[in-house]
């Protein structure tokens, strides 16, 4: 008796979700096709090379320091010898700290890519959303995100309604 109502829960679930639509998009694809996406890249990109370009000079900074200490420790005094190893230690200290905060889990880097690409991202899922709704379907996987779609009808490709949606070619 019991397995019977399981073959028949199972019967319903799978006929249900068989009548679902089920679309897709690549919203990668889209978003490379956005002005304001590419914009939000460049920025970053430049922000990137900044702030790698700080991180490199205290880095070329220890690198003088440390080969003035290796020329001149000779004629350094055991304090001179200790100033001078902590100067270029706290050097290093610096650079290191710049780059965990600059390029680190939660550093700048990360903030200022969430920062620009939300509102962008967000624009992206209304429109996407906006067009699932107005042609029914239930379900809309994306491509470029692990959603694998091995084959996919192009009735059910949504990736052009919502570029169209989005204003963009």
């Amino acid at each position: 008796m019991k397995i019977s109502h399981i073959i028949g829960l199972i019967a319903f679930w799978v006929g249900y979700l068989s009548a679902q639509k089920v679309g897709f998009v690549d919203s990668q694809s889209l978003l490379e096709r956005m002005p304001e996406y590419k914009a939000a890249e460049q920025e970053i990109e430049r922000l990137t090379q900044q702030w790698q370009k700080e991180i490199d000079d205290i880095y070329a900074r220890v690198e003088r320091l440390f080969q003035q200490y290796r020329e001149q420790e000779p004629m350094m005094s055991p304090e001179m010898k200790r100033r001078k190893q902590e100067e270029i230690e706290t050097e290093e200290r610096k650079a290191r700290e710049l780059q965990r905060k600059r390029f680190g889990p939660n550093g700048d880097l990360f903030k200022q890519r969430e920062e620009k690409m939300k509102p962008i991202l967000d624009k992206l899922q209304q429109a996407i959303q906006a067009v699932a709704q107005e042609k029914k379907f239930a379900i809309v996987i994306d491509r470029s995100a692990g959603g694998v779609v091995l084959y996919g009808e192009s009735a059910y490709d949504l990736t052009e309604a919502v570029a169209a949606k989005l204003g963009i070619r």
